[in-house]
């Protein structure tokens, strides 16, 4: 009988919807060997925290949530804590020294052994995993969907070799890696067969998928052979470098009716200074010729962006070029953060640091002109008529939370559909646009 079986699992997974997808695998092995999960840090035998690093408010979190979990272990009844993902493969050293209560520390790469850690840990010997950054893991067991189920990510690559200056993944993830089609198409139509109906691609960068296994860019004969699984209703991209979009990808989002007209386009600035100072690889005149490009070949598309303000170097007169660029492209959605130096890249020891009050301050300015753009733009689509998927239900309320094809779960909006009929969250529902907020909708069933 496995050591593990009936232990109680509490597993923290924290940062981006890569990390989710590695937790659901670690989940899924350690389920597999008769592991039961719990949501009590005093009730687990064991605490798994899958750390995140990529800025600088997000390593806070990942430490602070590790101390809070090593005085359950000193405290209470937890035998083994564990602490995997970005952090960990960053700062394995630091961890074993500083915090002596972590009794096993994964890196990114090596999350495959997490039963054997998780075994050593409950034997009370100190196992240590952080492999070379090259490779995939060896991934054998079913995932873990924690979802909700109707919805899943599905990671297509790991890694990046694009080596922005701000940036700190090529470190902690290594160069870029595609996961073999073959293996990506057995592990969607799995999902698919468990209920998933929505598939989200993620990546560092999606668009480069296939180039090292394949010797060319290979999204849009991914995205073929996704279209044809039983089951997805939605495929969602997300993370495309601007660059990157390539004539094939578009007719293939056209073709194939599964793939949303959506796509996650991360710009993070419009002044072609800061842009080279950033290491990305467009200009100014290139980002809005590709948006133009992409609204005219697909007219209802849905267009993501991410920006960042207060990057060194960047002046008033840039963050006000910024603003109207933002007012001319009307981005259907967007978010903005402020910079973050982050400790090992060449951006952090760049002169004329902006001040941190400073980089709020065009943070919220950003914030607040998308607002103004998303309100004009959402009033534009009263009277459209679309699907949407349930989400849950307004306590209180003949009202249900939906999202369209124009939202991607946790980072877009919503649309709230009054009806008195009874619906389930996973339901797939046809909707007409009835109102609109700043970035909500109000709808009704048809």
């Amino acid at each position: 009988m496995s050591i593990l079986k009936d232990k109680k699992l509490l597993f923290i997974s924290l940062g981006c919807d890569k990390n989710l997808v590695d937790s659901e695998f670690m989940i899924g092995m350690l389920t597999n060997e008769g592991v039961v999960m719990c949501d009590d840090e005093t009730e687990a035998d064991i605490i798994i925290i899958n750390s995140c690093c990529f800025i600088n408010d997000a390593k806070e979190e990942s430490i602070n949530t590790i101390l809070e979990m090593a005085a359950y272990k000193s405290e209470g009844k937890c035998q083994a804590l564990i602490v995997t993902g970005c952090l960990s493969q960053r700062y394995q050293d630091e961890i074993k020294t500083e915090i002596p209560e972590v009794d096993a520390i994964l890196g990114t790469n090596s999350y495959d052994s997490i039963v054997e850690a998780v075994t050593e840990a409950l034997g009370q010997n100190y196992y240590k995993n952080v492999s070379t950054l090259e490779g995939l893991p060896k991934l054998t067991t079913k995932r873990t969907v924690t979802t909700g189920g109707h919805f899943a990510y599905l990671k297509i690559s790991e890694g990046c070799n694009k080596n922005c200056t701000y940036c700190i993944i090529p470190s902690i993830r290594g160069r870029y890696r595609s996961v073999p089609m073959e293996e990506l198409i057995a592990q969607a139509t799995e999902l698919a067969e468990n209920g998933v109906k929505e598939l989200i691609l993620v990546a560092q960068e999606t668009t480069l998928y296939g180039i090292d296994l394949y010797g060319e860019k290979s999204l849009h004969k991914l995205l073929d052979e996704l279209n044809k699984i039983p089951g997805l209703f939605w495929i969602r991209i997300m993370y495309c470098y601007p660059e990157e979009i390539y004539e094939e990808l578009i007719e293939s989002i056209i073709r194939n009716k599964k793939v949303c007209h959506y796509l996650d386009m991360p710009i993070q600035h419009c002044n072609d200074a800061i842009l080279k100072r950033m290491g990305r690889r467009t200009t100014q005149e290139e980002l809005r010729q590709r948006v133009e490009y992409l609204r005219k070949r697909i007219p209802d598309i849905t267009l993501r962006t991410t920006l960042i303000c207060g990057f060194p170097g960047e002046t008033e007169e840039m963050h006000e070029e910024l603003m109207q660029f933002i007012n001319d492209m009307e981005f259907d959605r967007l978010g903005a953060f402020a910079y973050s130096p982050e400790e090992g890249t060449p951006a952090a020891n760049f002169p004329d640091q902006v001040d941190e009050e400073l980089k709020l301050d065009w943070q919220a300015d950003v914030m607040e002109l998308q607002e103004e753009v998303i309100f004009d733009k959402n009033e534009t689509l009263i009277g459209m008529e679309t699907f949407a998927f349930i989400e849950g239900k307004v306590a209180d309320e003949n009202a249900y939370i939906g999202r369209t094809y124009r939202d991607a779960p946790n980072v877009d909006g919503y649309i709230f559909i009054q009806t008195e009929e009874e619906l389930m969250t996973g339901d797939i529902v046809k909707v007409k646009v009835t109102g609109a907020y700043e970035y909500d909708l109000v709808g009704e069933l048809i």
